[in-house]
């Protein structure tokens, strides 16, 4: 079952383009974007950003993704660190980032960020609320418990 979760969870994350990501015990909205064939996540943000700051560091952090569309809900631990990979950075950019940096790509307070993920608390389901919902109705008129998905931890490192 661990594959298939680690399988589903990927191709649902890829779906999704936002979370939260703890840093120091504060949670900062962010949009992650994914690399065919590369197990990182990667931010752009600003160089004085907390978020910039601990991956100076080499900061643990914490990345939630709650998607009740693409019934993904998951609790992601990682590493991370500041990069300055420019063949990333080309393969991520996109209109939201060129919507936060004047200068571009070449803009002098960009800062791009690898976020390792280690492993992940996983919850996947099927049919959004209405199914939720559904699941409810049904184990009330069956005497069966309700079937909400997938749960379970999976290595992602």
């Amino acid at each position: 079952m661990s594959d298939d979760l680690k399988t589903e969870f990927h191709d649902r994350l890829k779906k999704i383009n936002t979370g939260m990501l703890e840093v120091d015990g504060r949670f900062l909205p962010m949009s992650h974007s994914m690399i065919d064939g590369d197990p990182n996540l990667w931010f752009i943000t600003a160089k004085d950003t907390p978020m910039a700051k601990a991956a100076a560091q080499g900061a643990d952090a914490n990345y939630l993704v709650c998607s009740d569309g693409k019934g993904l809900y998951a609790d992601v631990s990682g590493k991370l660190t500041l990069s300055d990979d420019a063949e990333k950075l080309d393969e991520i950019w996109g209109v939201i980032a060129s919507s936060w940096f004047e200068g571009g790509k070449a803009d002098p307070d960009l800062q791009l960020v690898r976020y390792a993920p280690s492993k992940a608390e996983v919850w996947v389901t099927e049919g959004g609320a209405l199914g939720f919902l559904y699941q409810i109705a049904r184990s009330k008129l069956t005497d069966q418990k309700p079937d909400l998905g997938q749960h379970g931890t999976v290595s992602l490192g």
